[in-house]
């Protein structure tokens, strides 16, 4: 994958007293250990601060990319991050609400931790005096044996607190249960923290608030460990204004992956917004500044139909997740599959994602007549539907319209050597590919 993530245009909002005040404009702190000794410690002195990602799958997701934002946002302030890629807590998955994970095999799990880590690295500078840092907590938890692990660190953990957590509860009332092996995932977890509190002086772990039991795991776990007072920050969970689940589509989750949801489907997932969500969307998903976001609030409100807050929305967050390159090459797309673009000039990757989803057939070389076309695509029903389409001028292929109802396509008018792009009247479309 390459990508282009632009670091140096990102900035935080200097309209701020300080980074804490714009987190919370941004709707980003859900929860936290103390917010008045949080907001102190942020606006003084750089400090260390980190957040896990478990290698569970071989992309991260937007829920993710929350993370991956907020840790950018306290990097501009002048702090230093810890990416934290589990080796070992990708072994085993923090609990689910409702049922038992799949454990992974070792070597998937390995893989996938560079998968991750590359992906992580896109988010963060390694350079300068607040550079980002890669760990991996397989490194202080394969030596550690299972004697030790429970002498050193389980005898710090109360059963009845574990057991009050939010994702431990809901196990246990559900059929499923929970495994003793996802049941340990907090210490796991709590140990992390205390690892690098030590090794780094970190003071501070963010993470979505449905992690909150786990980040607390690692704060009482210092705590009782070393004496030491160290923070935490839950983000909320975005939900959309409807009440559906945010960041996924039929059913699958939207991946930073370009393989695994191409840059096309990215940025379309983002420009279907709705009104009511795409104003807090660019508050927590960009780095657009309050006053440029309040102007396109303004627009959103005053202008629904011109969809301005959902344009920038999309090419914003594509742009920092896929280059600012390929986010052109999908806007190009989107024009051109309508007619507003050319069609020849779209590479193969942009064409096919950009077609996806639309219907498609494949025919040979000899059924390249406008009305076999039109039928063997589905746009028409039937031969004498395709002539009246044909004959009222709503025919079109590769964006040109075709009048003629014996007109045969030319080979050399196929999209890189076997494609065309058949279009009845303005919005129905469909895909042939044409084997020659």
């Amino acid at each position: 994958m390459s990508h282009v993530n632009n670091l140096e245009s990102q900035h935080n909002d200097p309209g701020f007293a300080n980074i804490w005040q714009e987190l919370k404009w941004r709707g980003l702190i859900h929860v936290s250990t103390d917010e008045t000794e949080l907001e102190k410690l942020l606006a003084g002195d750089p400090i260390t601060y980190y957040c896990g990602f478990d290698p569970t799958a071989p992309s991260l997701h937007l829920g993710n990319l929350v993370q991956l934002l907020l840790m950018r946002r306290l990097q501009l302030a002048g702090h230093k991050p810890l990416g934290l890629v589990g080796g070992s807590t990708g072994l085993i998955g923090d609990p689910r609400p409702t049922a038992e994970r799949t454990l992974n095999t070792k070597d998937t799990v390995s893989e996938w931790v560079g998968y991750l880590q590359a992906q992580v690295r896109r988010f963060l500078s390694f350079e300068g005096d607040n550079a980002a840092r890669m760990v991996n907590n397989l490194d202080w938890t394969a030596p550690l044996s299972a004697i030790d692990f429970l002498r050193e660190i389980g005898k710090h953990f109360r059963v009845g607190t574990m057991l009050r957590k939010d994702a431990v509860a809901s196990r246990l009332s559900s059929d499923e249960g929970i495994s003793y092996t996802e049941f340990s995932y907090q210490i796991l977890q709590g140990m992390d923290y205390l690892q690098l509190n030590r090794d780094y002086g970190c003071v501070l772990q963010t993470g979505g608030s449905d992690q909150w039991g786990n980040l607390t795991s690692g704060t009482e776990l210092i705590r009782k460990v070393d004496g030491k007072i160290v923070h935490a920050l839950g983000t909320p969970l975005i939900t959309n204004s409807d009440g559906t689940k945010f960041g996924k589509s039929e059913g699958n989750a939207i991946w930073l992956d370009a393989h695994m949801c191409s840059p096309y489907a990215f940025y379309q997932f983002w420009l279907n917004t709705a009104d009511a969500d795409v104003v807090d969307r660019l508050k927590v998903f960009t780095f657009l500044s309050r006053a440029e976001i309040e102007e396109l609030a303004a627009a959103v409100a005053e202008r629904p139909f011109a969809r301005e807050g959902q344009r920038r929305l999309a090419f914003e967050v594509t742009s920092l997740v896929h280059g600012v390159d390929a986010t052109e090459k999908v806007i190009a797309a989107s024009a051109a599959l309508f007619g507003n673009g050319d069609l020849s000039v779209l590479d193969e990757v942009t064409l096919a994602s950009a077609t996806a989803e639309l219907p498609s057939a494949s025919i040979g070389a000899d059924g390249l007549g406008i009305i076999d076309l039109l039928v063997a695509s589905g746009l028409s029903e039937s031969k004498s539907a395709a002539r009246r389409t044909v004959g009222e001028g709503g025919a079109y292929v590769n964006n040109s319209k075709v009048t003629d109802p014996d007109a045969v396509i030319d080979q050399a008018e196929l999209l890189h050597g076997r494609y065309l792009l058949l279009r009845r009247g303005k919005k129905n479309l469909a895909t042939v590919e044409v084997t020659v």
